[in-house]
């Protein structure tokens, strides 16, 4: 029966954990802004996402490859959805407000995953 009890606690632990990160935009690490990352011969591409239905909007992002991409987020995304990962590229940024923005070179063709810190949030990044 303490058994029992311990995994009940443990499970509200959780789930208070993950509601606190996702409401909380300043609960994440805040990165850098990359600066000046344009690809030579390429061009900026600036990308916003929002936030429709609990999930990324738009949620399918096509870039040509060699460009400096520019990724920024409206006001209506939040909690974890403000950081922006993309594991194939090493991108993972808290976007706090709508001018953070983050900066990387789609230099790889194919289609790419891309989540907020908590994999909950879904897109796909297309470099064609």
């Amino acid at each position: 029966m303490k058994k029992l009890g311990w995994e009940v606690l443990l499970l509200l632990a959780i789930i208070v954990a993950g509601g606190y990160l996702m409401l909380n935009p300043s609960s994440s690490t805040q990165g850098t802004v990359t600066g000046n990352v344009v690809a030579a011969g390429g061009q900026v591409q600036e990308v916003v996402l929002g936030m429709k239905d609990y999930n990324y909007y738009p949620n399918t992002i096509t870039v040509d490859s060699g460009n400096t991409v520019r990724l920024s987020m409206d006001d209506s995304a939040y909690g974890c959805f403000r950081d922006f990962t993309l594991r194939d590229f090493g991108v993972r940024k808290h976007l706090a407000t709508p001018s953070d923005y983050v900066e990387f070179v789609a230099d790889k063709k194919g289609t790419y995953t891309f989540s907020c810190s908590m994999g909950m949030g879904l897109g796909k990044l297309v470099v064609k």
